[in-house]
């Protein structure tokens, strides 16, 4: 069975990337991250693009995204707009970035015979309301961690109120600009 890895980028408030940031300071905010990364950390998150499968998203992960993937030339870019692309809305027609598929219907259903299916593992970029929902409902195994050395304070926090989640550190990692990366299994 494939495993289902959340990888977000958070500051250390609890603070992640992109997340619930109005258009007009919206790249202000994501450029906050950028400085701390170093080769070896983006080295980290292409090996981690590289061994997954597909990537699992919902309305506003997919069209944030379709604003900054397809035009980056870089290995990392490459690897996300070759990947297929299961993006889980109901309020979405239809998608057009390459390798997409519009999922309708019981996203828990859904996820749960992707998650059946051989091959590599599945990956979420963030932890909105499509990883908050697996979690819920047990079928998030890895939620990676990449702590960022800032303090935004203000935007959309790692978990929302009540919230809850036992979770298991299994690996640990830091870059020499400051990340730490933490990797957990949650204990269900």
């Amino acid at each position: 069975m494939r495993k289902i890895i959340a990888h977000t980028v958070v500051s250390l408030d609890g603070v992640f990337e992109g997340a619930a940031i109005s258009e007009e300071n919206r790249d202000r905010h994501i450029s906050r991250f950028s400085p701390y990364r170093d080769e070896a950390y983006l080295l980290y998150e292409l090996d981690q693009a590289l061994s997954c499968g597909a990537l699992l998203m919902g309305r506003t992960t997919y069209e944030d995204f379709t604003k900054i993937w397809p035009g980056r030339p870089d290995p990392w870019s490459d690897r996300v707009n070759a990947m297929p692309k299961y993006v889980f809305s109901s309020m979405l027609e239809k998608v057009e970035w390459n390798n997409s598929t519009l999922v309708r219907g019981d996203v828990i259903a859904e996820v749960t015979k992707l998650k059946q299916q051989e091959g590599r593992d599945l990956l979420i970029y963030g932890h909105g309301l499509l990883a908050e929902t697996l979690l819920k409902h047990h079928l998030l195994d890895v939620l990676d961690l990449s702590i960022h050395p800032l303090v935004l304070g203000q935007g959309k926090q790692l978990f929302r109120q009540g919230e809850t989640a036992a979770l298991k550190l299994v690996a640990t990692k830091s870059f020499s600009k400051g990340i730490v990366n933490l990797t957990y299994e949650p204990q269900y």
